[in-house]
């Protein structure tokens, strides 16, 4: 009777232990690295703020994920992605478009061991420089990854990438508020003591 009792309590437990383990794999879907971070650079698929010829819906973009990092204060924004525990990168929707550029490249960052223009955020840098005109044609919805930049100058991941229609769309950044609520959720900061007088 008491070998049936064991067997009994161990087959109800299986559910429960079953469910700690799914907890535990939500909680997985963020990365440490959110937890570890202190330093964080944003720019566009691509390129940065200040690459002549970027998009002006880019550096929105750019400036409205930046604003929505400050009101989060969970980080700092620096201005260099070697500097950075985490790069943020964005790109706006788009149908058709074109653009002219002299001087300044148009191709996207090349991915590490890469030849000619990548489709990635990868290698910080550029296709170099040139006169000529360039389309873009992209999907219809705001896309926001989430980068480990290594001090090779190579990027890790995503580690977070999520799709959304006027995701980064000021001033809520939807596609920010929902990292900020993930990360809030699996690695919520904890309350600084205050001093005794």
């Amino acid at each position: 009777m008491k070998l049936y009792c064991a067997v009994a309590f161990l087959i109800l437990l299986t559910p429960v232990a079953g469910a700690a383990q799914n907890k535990s794999k939500k909680q997985s879907e963020v990365s440490a690295a959110f937890a570890q971070a202190r330093y964080v650079y944003v720019r566009a698929e691509a390129g940065d703020v200040l690459k002549p010829g970027l998009y002006p819906e880019d550096r929105e973009a750019i400036g409205a994920v930046q604003d929505g990092i400050r009101d989060w204060n969970r980080y700092v924004i620096v201005t260099e992605g070697g500097t950075a525990d985490l790069v943020f990168v964005v790109r706006p929707a788009r149908g058709a478009g074109a653009q002219v550029r002299a001087g300044a490249p148009m191709g996207l960052p090349r991915q590490a061991g890469q030849q000619g223009q990548g489709h990635q955020p990868g290698q910080i840098g550029d296709d170099g420089p040139g006169v000529g005109v360039g389309a873009e044609v992209g999907p219809n919805e705001d896309m926001l990854q989430v980068f480990i930049p290594t001090h090779e100058g190579r990027m890790i991941g995503p580690i977070w990438n999520r799709l959304r229609p006027d995701g980064l769309d000021a001033p809520d950044v939807p596609l920010l508020r929902d990292l900020r609520i993930a990360v809030e959720r699996a690695y919520p900061r904890q309350a600084t003591p205050q001093k005794q007088p």
